[in-house]
């Protein structure tokens, strides 16, 4: 029985689990399937993997722990097909309230000049406080499991860079329209792609290679940059992507570590206290009662839009809701002509359907990736 322990897998990578308890024989073993982890009555459970050199006793309880997941785990994560219509109406739900906040931001600091660090602090101060008071009571965590955490370092460093995501896109969105902004965030994805080699072992094959430096083309195209014209909204905005990318990374990572929740407690603690002295020495009181309700709604809109987002990946797989997140550039758009009268120009819709169109495909290799590694092995 080997707990918590390092694996090295057939591409050189390394991937640590959390609470893990793995049937087998060797204490360091070469994976010749992916991992995949579960959850099921609090603990962690891992499948579908298969070592070199395994008795026929561990190949039995391999293929013994491939089996359906229990009552418990289907409660967790559901992946029946009625659900799936639900999971993307919850998802283009959630990214409406995210493209909302991202509104209010910008006209905050555009119509009534509040500074960047108090709109933002002001959406972290909001989600902290509903985390706080909503979770324990509808008795998914305790106060104090929201701060237990399996590895507190990598917390605070996810924490750090979500709340430079936030802050540099909030910067951004005083220089670009709303469309450029979520068009270049679409790269995000991408870049996670690339650099999940690296950082995760997770290699991509030469055409999903490709289809990453066209959706680099596509932000060329939307942006068209030239000598001397760099718009210093563009470079907060690929800082805010770089931020977001690693964010997720972290995220992917984490995954096998806390609940969700925990992980999304630790982002708006961080936020709140890290950004506090920054909002507090710049703040500027709101004018009227429109420009408070806007500040008010920001914790409003990322909360509700963040349970929306996790309860979609609950009733679905990934891959049937992971396109839907490209639906944001159509709130961005709609959100900009109606509130601060913005409409994307061609060059910016011709980019972002090159974006989209790389995003889509890496999802459609994802997909098949996942079916080609859950396919049962020749025995």
């Amino acid at each position: 029985m080997v707990s918590r322990q390092h694996f090295k897998d057939r591409r050189g990578g390394f991937a640590r689990l959390g609470n893990v308890s793995l049937q087998g024989s060797h204490p360091i073993c070469r994976l010749t399937r992916p991992l995949r982890i579960s959850y099921e009555g609090g603990r962690v459970l891992a499948s579908g993997w298969r070592v070199e050199g395994m008795s026929a006793n561990d190949r039995a309880m391999d293929k013994a722990s491939d089996s359906p997941p229990s009552g418990a785990a289907r409660k967790e994560r559901s992946d029946h097909p009625g659900d799936r219509p639900r999971a993307i109406a919850l998802m283009i739900l959630a990214i409406t309230f995210f493209s909302a906040l991202d509104t209010s931001a910008k006209y905050l600091g555009a119509h009534y000049g509040l500074p960047v660090t108090q709109v933002a602090w002001s959406r972290f101060i909001g989600q902290f406080v509903a985390l706080v008071l909503l979770v324990p009571l509808f008795g998914s965590l305790s106060l104090p499991e929201l701060f237990r955490t399996g590895h507190l370092k990598l917390q605070l460093v996810r924490s750090v860079l979500m709340a430079s995501t936030t802050v540099l896109n909030f910067l951004a969105l005083q220089f670009l329209r709303l469309d450029q902004t979520i068009t270049i965030v679409f790269l995000a994805p991408l870049v996670v792609a690339l650099l999940a080699g690296p950082i995760l072992g997770e290699w991509v094959g030469w055409r999903r290679l490709i289809a990453i430096a066209v959706g680099f083309s596509g932000i060329v195209v939307a942006m068209n940059p030239g000598v001397g014209e760099l718009s210093p909204g563009v470079l907060y905005s690929l800082a805010a992507m770089l931020a977001y990318a690693l964010f997720m990374l972290l995220t992917r990572y984490m995954a096998a570590f806390d609940p969700p929740m925990v992980t999304l407690f630790y982002s708006m603690f961080v936020g709140t206290f890290l950004g506090a002295p920054l909002a507090y020495f710049a703040w500027v009181t709101p004018p009227d009662l429109l420009a408070w309700t806007m500040l008010g709604s920001l914790g409003f809109f990322g909360g509700v839009g963040h349970w929306l987002f996790l309860h979609a990946y609950r009733l679905a797989p990934a891959s049937a809701v992971a396109p839907f997140l490209y639906f944001q550039l159509i709130s961005m758009i709609s959100f900009g002509y109606l509130v601060v009268a913005q409409l994307p120009d061609v060059q910016t819709l011709a980019g972002a359907g090159i974006v989209v169109a790389s995003g889509i495909y890496l999802i459609r290799q994802e997909r098949k990736a996942a079916q080609r590694s859950s396919a049962p092995e020749p025995q």
